[in-house]
């Protein structure tokens, strides 16, 4: 059981984005649950790392978040391990190209799973501790939510269904839960992305250089704490890329 204020879980909180909302969270004084399903290594790790700072205010659960009764269980396991729930982030998410003409059906199951069906039902069970908070939920979507990104028809729609999500979510919960989304740009490049493409990339954005994950992390954390009249709003941090 924990005595620190507020609490945060972070699903697929170890890795990339994930850790930098985790730090963020963890660095404002919030105790923070991180979530992983196969990064077992990097979820201890950080955790040991924000314990070795501050004692007892990180904690590990394992969750497969495509399985329904996994994550009830998870938030159980939370509550158990923290007390309380004040501020959940949907950060786990799947990412691959699936060009038409070759989608297969698990494709689709996976990416409409870790994007839109884990966000809900994760909330759903959310929902009873972070109500008794006035908590808040941040969906981590995407620019291409609202702009299709050829070759990767099956995760835009899955991130396009988050977006509304996010704006069904702020209104079922409220007036005690605030939902907002997150909407990356440029942040982190995909593996093996040649040089000459991402300058490419890089000309188009109106800030002319990719954003970072702090950026993305402090914009979880404004919405998180600070923006207590914001909900059902959906944030683009892309350096204007949205504008072109």
């Amino acid at each position: 059981m924990s005595d620190i204020q507020k609490i945060a879980l972070i699903t697929g909180g170890a890795r990339r984005i994930g850790a930098a909302i985790t730090k963020a969270l963890h660095e404002t004084g919030y105790g923070v649950i991180i979530h992983y399903r196969q990064s077992a290594q990097e979820a201890k790790d950080l955790a040991d790392l924000l314990n070795a700072s501050r004692v007892n205010s990180a904690w590990t659960v394992k969750a497969d978040l495509q399985s329904v009764p996994q994550i009830e269980q998870m938030m159980a396991e939370v509550v158990d391990k923290a007390g309380r729930l004040d501020v959940l982030i949907n950060n786990a998410s799947s990412f691959y190209e699936t060009p038409i003409g070759g989608v297969e059906e698990k494709q689709w199951d996976d990416l409409m799973g870790s994007n839109l069906k884990a966000p809900f039902f994760v909330s759903q069970a959310a929902f009873p501790s972070l109500k008794k908070h006035q908590g808040s939920i941040v969906n981590i979507v995407d620019i291409y939510a609202q702009r299709a990104l050829p070759n990767y028809p099956v995760y835009t729609s899955a991130k396009a269904g988050l977006y509304a999500l996010t704006q069904s979510l702020a209104k079922e919960l409220a007036p005690d839960v605030r939902v907002n989304g997150v909407s990356p740009g440029v942040i982190l490049w995909p593996e093996n992305l040649q040089a000459e493409s991402q300058r490419q990339i890089i000309e188009k954005i109106p800030l002319q250089r990719k954003g970072s994950p702090a950026d993305i992390a402090e914009t979880v954390l404004f919405l998180s704490e600070k923006g207590r009249y914001i909900t059902g709003q959906v944030i683009a941090v892309d350096g204007g890329k949205g504008l072109v």
